[in-house]
């Protein structure tokens, strides 16, 4: 999804937030080969060998291995972090590889904690990776999270996103936050119980479904995760360490195409729902929906099961695709009438009344506020096609490409 970023900060905040000292304790000796390797960055006073011993026993969790976890990783493995665990349910696919850069085009099918692990081990074999697959929940975040020093968020949904905050407020973990969005991203650390803010402090409630776009939506530049998730390594390094002042209190935000730079200061919501006094131990919460998914069906929605026997069958209907021009260069069903969902109200009257109109997009989500609308508008036999056509290229064709 387009990554969910916090809103525009209103911002203002806290003057000045305490200094962070280091999250880990100094691990044992390191060999001479491990001297060796982190020489560079051993010789960095602010570092030292004190520095890099913390970073062998620290503990590193990402969310995500995808355009964020991938630059993280590979960094925090070459940095010398002692153990890293990577959490993501997906397989690779070739529309993730122009910035999901752990993975290559002989990846493409394996599971992405699989490729992960492969690569980091070849990167650094001093580093331990623990491969979880599978999504991080509210059911199981807490399990999940517990025992690690640093939770690096790099997921593309809101679900996950509120999960992952919940869960670290609650253990007392720094949770280092970034998103992306088409040429932009951000980057912050959130850490309560170091006199931050956390996530919901900033934003108490996902946005409401479709409100905001996916990555394949909106699109994204393959270097932006790669700058950002970059960002997210070095605030790791900066928590265990101790080293520097962590984007606790400050949120960064990067605007690729006009190179600029631009600093916030965030503020604490004394009535947050899940950071203020007496709140912390609250059951972990998801909030919104996935950018991929459309939820359970309802009465106004067709599975692609049914739209499938539609199509083979000659039952008349229209089947009214909401995508970008570039979406269906991709993968299209034909026939199909196009019009973007932008272009929807002004173009409703080129669209068939007499007959069902069964309306697709990439996931469910935009089809959904199509249908929406044209319900509105009179058309009783509008219906959304649940999960839309990554849901047809799942379960129905799986020749139809995925993006």
């Amino acid at each position: 999804m387009a990554t969910p970023g916090l809103k525009s900060p209103g911002v203002i905040c806290l003057a000045a937030l305490p200094r962070a000292g280091p999250v880990v304790t100094l691990g044992g000796m390191l060999s001479a080969e491990e001297s060796q390797r982190y020489a560079r960055q051993i010789a960095l006073p602010e570092i030292g060998v004190g520095g890099q011993e913390r970073l062998r026993a620290g503990r590193v969790l990402l969310i995500g291995a995808g355009g964020l976890g991938s630059p993280a990783a590979l960094y925090l493995a070459a940095a010398g972090v002692g153990t890293l665990g990577i959490v993501d349910p997906d397989e690779v696919e070739l529309s993730n590889l122009h910035r999901q850069i752990l993975h290559g085009s002989g990846d493409v099918g394996r599971a992405k904690v699989d490729s992960a692990a492969e690569r980091l081990a070849g990167v650094n074999p001093h580093v331990r990776v623990e491969p979880i697959r599978g999504r991080f929940t509210a059911a199981n975040a807490l399990e999940l999270a517990r025992g690690w020093d640093v939770v690096v968020d790099g997921c593309d949904n809101f679900p996950t996103r509120y999960a992952s905050n919940d869960a670290c407020v609650a253990l007392g973990i720094p949770n280092v936050y970034g998103s992306v969005w088409r040429f932009e991203g951000q980057v912050s650390v959130f850490a309560p119980y170091r006199g931050g803010p956390c996530y919901r402090c900033v934003n108490p409630r996902a946005p409401a479904a479709g409100a905001v776009p996916s990555c394949a939506e909106a699109g994204v530049l393959g270097v932006m995760p790669g700058l950002i998730g970059t960002l997210q390594a070095l605030e790791a390094i900066k928590l265990l360490t101790g080293v520097g002042d962590p984007m606790i209190g400050r949120l960064l935000h990067v605007d690729g195409a006009a190179m600029k730079f631009r600093e916030f200061k965030l503020r604490c919501d004394p009535q947050c729902a899940r950071c203020a006094e007496g709140r912390r131990d609250l059951p972990v919460e998801e909030e919104g929906v996935s950018c991929a998914v459309s939820g359970a069906m309802n009465d106004e929605e067709i599975s692609v099961q049914d739209l499938a026997a539609a199509r083979s069958g000659g039952t008349p209907h229209v089947l009214l695709d909401v995508r970008e021009a570039w979406e269906l260069a991709v993968a299209k069903l034909e026939p199909c009438f196009h019009v973007p969902l932008g272009e929807v109200v002004a173009r409703v009257e080129e669209i068939p009344r007499n007959v069902p109109v069964y309306v697709l997009c990439h996931g469910g989500v935009r089809s959904g506020r199509a249908v929406e609308f044209l319900r509105g508008a009179g058309f009783g036999q509008a219906r959304n096609v649940h999960g839309g056509i990554a849901a047809w290229s799942a379960e129905v064709d799986d020749k139809v490409p995925t993006y």
